[in-house]
């Protein structure tokens, strides 16, 4: 009998502790219950149908939506305005590549052209014009035709102002025709390809008149 006494308030004991803890469950639940009411009525707020706002509702939501519609326009001329930016300075580069592709190849035909105008000049102070001079001349021409249509142009220099961008000076001379800060004599051409000077004009700027004295006072 003793025994089956023994056993009786085992199960009680174990009826006891599974009631002490569906109390500590209901609490638990208890606890998480009301912060899950509470987001579902915090996401029904959040999607709350147009229909059910009141006019104060409607007018936020009209001027915030404005406002998002001013900064996605502005965004998007931001964005716009940087690509045409981007296009055109691309393009840009492709022309200028296109224009000055050839340039290092001109530079090295410039000393031909400047031996075969010394050649023709040397010809024509001994005061004997051949054949030579005449197929030296056409030589000359043909090529600078060439280079012209290429975007070449002779710097003009002989008589004008010296201009340190476009003439580089080797010496200066007195002159008492030429005024002084002129260039008497281009001694090297320069050139010009497609605008951008690819090498000055060499010269010799003149110094004025020598017999001109100085203003007293």
């Amino acid at each position: 009998m003793s025994g089956i006494k023994i056993k009786i308030n085992e199960e009680r004991e174990k009826k006891e502790d599974y009631k002490e803890m569906d109390k500590e469950q209901e609490k638990v639940e208890g606890i998480e219950e009301p912060s899950k009411k509470s987001r579902g009525k915090a996401s029904k707020k959040k999607v709350k149908p147009v229909e059910e706002m009141t006019k104060q509702e409607l007018l936020r939501k009209l001027k915030d939506t404005e406002k998002q519609s001013e900064k996605n326009y502005d965004l998007y001329m931001r964005t716009y305005a940087e690509m045409e930016n981007i296009i055109k300075r691309g393009k840009k580069e492709r022309e200028d590549l296109a224009k000055f592709a050839n340039e290092s190849l001109i530079k090295d035909i410039l000393p031909a052209i400047d031996n075969l105008e010394r050649a023709i000049s040397h010809v024509q102070d001994d005061n004997n014009p051949s054949r030579l001079v005449e197929g030296l001349d056409l030589t000359l021409n043909g090529l600078m035709t060439t280079l012209k249509k290429a975007g070449l142009k002779e710097v003009e220099a002989e008589g004008r102002p010296f201009d340190p961008n476009f003439h580089e000076a080797i010496s200066q001379q007195i002159d008492d025709k030429v005024a002084p800060g002129h260039v008497i004599i281009e001694s090297q051409k320069g050139y010009l390809l497609n605008g951008r000077l690819i090498r000055p004009s060499r010269v010799v700027i003149s110094q004025g008149n020598s017999n001109k004295k100085e203003d007293t006072v």
